[in-house]
């Protein structure tokens, strides 16, 4: 591939998994550090930093040239949508006229199938399959995950984990110091909600959550007051 470069593309979903296998496999195929791209991001679209360095964007030129070589560990980690990865495998070799291989699955080289109707043919039905395959484990996947929380017992209006004894979801929001003072002023316009915020150490967000929870306990109390009485 004179005069061509050839990139390495990694990704993992999170930031907690680790990417150094997949760059040593870059490596061993013979890449420069300087030419391998790494994104700790979801597969489910292509919305990603370096990849977008790659391919580039309505106001970026890529990064990939016409010769150029993309190559990927494996399929998965260039993306888990289906239809998503069929556009972008064909808008790199087609568009951007660039070649791409995949190290663990051999038929997906399409240097190899260049001049070869019935070795495009393969690749292309590979690719199809192998794409397939990944969004369906994805959606698989969410289903599962989906399936585990509806049957987790509920505490204290939230749902537990069997396995892990915790609460899932976000913390629940807590009154700051001063709550109540600051909130009966606001009401009685005697603050500004910006005064709050500054002054709570609040997000614009947290703090009208907290107006609404605020709010429907004092309804909530009012009420039973009521009841008794």
């Amino acid at each position: 591939m004179d005069n061509h470069e050839v990139w390495g593309y990694c990704r993992v979903s999170t930031v907690e998994q680790n990417l150094a296998r997949q760059i040593e496999q870059m490596k061993e195929f013979g890449i420069p550090e300087r030419n391998i791209r790494c994104d700790k991001s979801t597969g489910k679209n292509f919305n990603r930093r370096e990849y977008n360095a790659l391919v580039g964007t309505e106001t970026t030129a890529p990064l990939l040239r016409k010769g150029d070589l993309l190559v990927i560990s494996s399929l998965d980690r260039l993306g888990r949508n289906y239809m998503e990865i069929r556009q972008q495998w064909n808008y790199i070799i087609n568009d951007i006229g660039a070649d791409i291989k995949v190290l663990d699955m051999p038929l997906l080289d399409t240097r190899e199938s260049e001049g070869s109707l019935d070795k495009r043919f393969i690749a292309d039905l590979v690719l199809q399959i192998l794409s397939y395959v990944a969004q369906k484990e994805l959606e698989n996947n969410k289903r599962r995950q989906q399936q585990g929380i509806a049957v987790m017992p509920v505490v204290n209006g939230k749902k537990v984990s069997l396995k892990t004894g915790r609460a899932t979801g976000r913390p629940e929001a807590t009154y700051p110091k001063e709550w109540e003072r600051y909130y009966n002023e606001w009401r009685k316009g005697n603050i500004t909600a910006k005064r709050c915020l500054e002054e709570l150490g609040l997000k614009r967000a947290t703090f009208y959550k907290l107006v609404s929870k605020y709010e429907a306990e004092l309804y909530i109390e009012e009420t039973h007051t009521k009841e008794v009485t």
